[in-house]
């Protein structure tokens, strides 16, 4: 069983930056893919970014891709998500997942992720 908790959300200013943190418990973060979410209102759950467990691999949405920066600690079982340029059109809620373990891939689909955080809310305004 793996529980993951969001932080970092909040208000920010278009062309802003947040960095959101997602803390798992349990002993296999280490060796889980994870990835980053987000719902914004009115709209449908959309991938983010992902990451292997040894952090060398790396994926992401065309909307993100050279402004925000997925990484993670498995010394302190967290993953991060570094938001920079933020547009008002990054406004969600945004979830981390935990995904299987043992293959060191970023996946995009959410049907490999077997474990979800609550979200944290991140509003950009122009």
């Amino acid at each position: 069983q793996v529980q993951l908790g969001e932080s970092g959300g909040g208000l920010v200013q278009a062309g802003g930056s947040l960095r959101l943190s997602c803390a798992a418990s349990g002993r296999t973060f280490s060796t889980r893919t994870m990835g980053w979410y987000r719902r914004a209102p009115g709209k449908e759950r959309e991938f983010v970014a992902a990451i292997g467990w040894s952090g060398g691999n790396t994926y992401y949405a065309d909307s993100v891709k050279e402004r925000f920066t997925i990484s993670r600690d498995n010394a302190k079982n967290t993953a991060y998500l570094r938001m920079n340029s933020l547009k008002p059109e990054d406004t969600a809620v945004y979830y981390c997942a935990a995904g299987p373990s043992g293959r060191d891939i970023a996946v995009r689909s959410p049907w490999v992720y077997d474990y979800w955080g609550q979200g944290t809310q991140v509003t950009v305004s122009s």
